[in-house]
């Protein structure tokens, strides 16, 4: 029995190499695989010893050889490669232990490895004959079955054949990638072709309804932004594949994440990183179905929260919260008296834990900032919609425009850019009402603008009435009538930020002007749907 090995992760390279020589197999390597059997006291023959040549260019070429490529292709069922094997001196390989170069986290021209994928896909398709295990995870099962069986069954091959064309197209999707954004101008260019490559984190316990299977993937191809910053050309894990779960879990008597959990959770996470990023202030954010229904801005956490939570304590109840800075004790009994499903925030003390522990089915999530993607991607029409993902409004404001007689005052500004962060956020049509930087009516998935107005107003008259006198308005797209805007007035609001861009934003101006508000043009619209 005969061995190849090959490896950049030689992870209990070692131990196996040792078993299969116990076992009487030959041990066959590349130079530093080669290197590293030696040390461990084994008797290994070099792959150039097989070729006759030498590694050369500067180890660009070290196994495409027939010498090597026939061992591995050989159908040992077929008289006819036996006979080729004969003629040129050829030994089978029996086994073909390989991994590829670390390109994720070192992206380069050398690191695009030729001899490994060779070895791998030559070895997956000869699977029948040949054993190939490109996963250091899979060695000790592996053994296991070959020595207690001299074997493994045609059914392990099949599954060590696929992982292994899974790597390669893992890996090619990586180069491909790199290769198709050399430069940051270019990475804001949509990619012709878009090589994606995913794979399973957690299985969730259903979909968005009981009757659907659901599971969490991770894009493990293309690059990652980090915080609120414009994407980098290295690929990172999300936010999410760095958090712990804390409470909640299956091991700890709970439900675990589902579907809905996570799409809260992100949303409501990525508005508390967005506006503490743009603010400077400590953020509360609850969601409901992917809406806020509760967001504030405060000079400490605690304060933060309890403005967000009166803005609707009906719709809270239920929902995910999202908090900006670490949660304290006094903080967590105040969360533990509300049915929530999720809490997110970077850090907490052995206190909150403990009293969040109180609830078995909370899910307790300590996460990193927020990583936005370099690509914002959702399933439609049979295929995939793909966009770049939308930046933290307020990064833009040399745009914005005061079209109004009167100006916003400094307490104004401040809470119009508050809102139009929080606006965007919020599903269109959306309007969001605030007042020192608290949201107190939110109007999200509206099939008109007016409607979503009156919504706003009437949330925030039936929680905080006395805050709607002096508030402000923030609109995701123009009013495409006064009326939305009318409606605004009259519920309190003495300033309004949109987009602008309707034939009629000279009437919206002018009813502005009649009542007295100061009103913003961003020329940006902010549609979330």
């Amino acid at each position: 029995m005969r061995a190849l090995f090959s490896v950049t992760d030689k992870t209990g390279l070692a131990p196996l190499a040792v078993a299969l020589s116990q076992a009487g197999w030959e041990l066959v390597a590349t130079g530093g695989t080669a290197k590293h059997l030696s040390e461990a006291g084994l008797q290994v023959s070099e792959v150039s010893e097989l070729t006759g040549y030498p590694a050369i260019l500067d180890g660009r070429v070290k196994t495409l050889h027939p010498a090597v490529f026939g061992g591995i292709l050989a159908d040992i069922h077929n008289q006819t490669h036996l006979v080729d094997l004969e003629n040129h001196n050829i030994t089978a390989f029996d086994l073909v232990v390989c991994n590829l170069y670390a390109f994720d986290s070192n992206p380069g021209v050398e690191n695009i490895d030729i001899g490994g994928p060779a070895m791998l896909r030559a070895s997956a398709k000869n699977h029948h004959c040949v054993v190939v295990v490109v996963d250091p995870a899979d060695y000790d099962w592996v053994l296991a079955e070959l020595l207690a069986s001299k074997t493994v069954s045609l059914e392990s091959r099949r599954r060590l054949a696929a992982k292994v064309f899974q790597v390669c197209a893992h890996y090619d999707a990586q180069i491909a990638n790199w290769l198709n954004s050399p430069d940051e101008a270019a990475a804001q260019q949509l990619p012709e072709t878009l090589s994606l490559v995913a794979e399973k984190t957690h299985n969730l316990r259903y979909g968005e309804n009981p009757t659907q299977a659901a599971a969490r993937y991770k894009l493990s191809t293309g690059p990652t932004g980090v915080g609120m910053q414009p994407a980098s050309k290295q690929p990172a894990d999300s936010w999410f594949d760095q958090a712990v779960l804390h409470n909640g879990s299956e091991a700890t008597g709970g439900k675990g994440l589902s579907y809905l959990n996570l799409l809260d959770a992100d949303a409501a996470w990525q508005l508390a990183c967005v506006l503490n990023h743009s603010h400077s202030l400590p953020a509360a954010v609850a969601v409901k179905h992917t809406n806020p229904c509760g967001v504030a801005l405060a000079e400490d956490l605690i304060s933060a929260w309890q403005r967000a939570y009166s803005c609707d304590p009906v719709s809270v109840f239920g929902g995910v919260v999202a908090l900006s800075q670490p949660v304290n004790s006094e903080l967590a009994e105040l969360l533990v008296n509300i049915f929530l499903e999720v809490i997110v925030a970077p850090s907490f003390e052995a206190g909150p834990l403990e009293i969040f522990r109180s609830k078995k089915n909370l899910r307790v999530l300590e996460v990193p900032s927020y990583a936005l993607p370099s690509l914002d991607i959702r399933s439609a029409a049979g295929g995939l919609l793909v966009q770049a993902p939308a930046r933290p409004k307020t990064q833009s404001q040399a745009s914005w425009e005061v079209v109004t007689r009167r100006h916003p005052t400094s307490a104004e500004a401040a809470d119009l850019a508050f809102a139009w962060d929080v606006v965007a956020a919020t599903q269109s049509n959306a309007i969001v009402i605030a007042k020192d930087t608290q949201a107190i009516g939110v109007g999200a998935g509206q099939q008109n603008r007016k409607n979503a107005v009156e919504l706003a107003s009437k949330q925030a008259a039936e929680h905080s009435s006395s805050l709607l006198a002096g508030s402000v308005c923030a609109s995701d797209a123009f009013f495409p009538f006064r009326d939305g805007l009318d409606a605004a007035a009259q519920a309190g609001c003495l300033a309004v930020i949109q987009p602008g861009g309707s034939v009629r934003d000279p009437e919206v101006i002018a009813a502005a002007d009649e009542h007295d508000m100061a009103m913003i043009l961003t020329h940006q619209r902010c549609f979330r749907h």
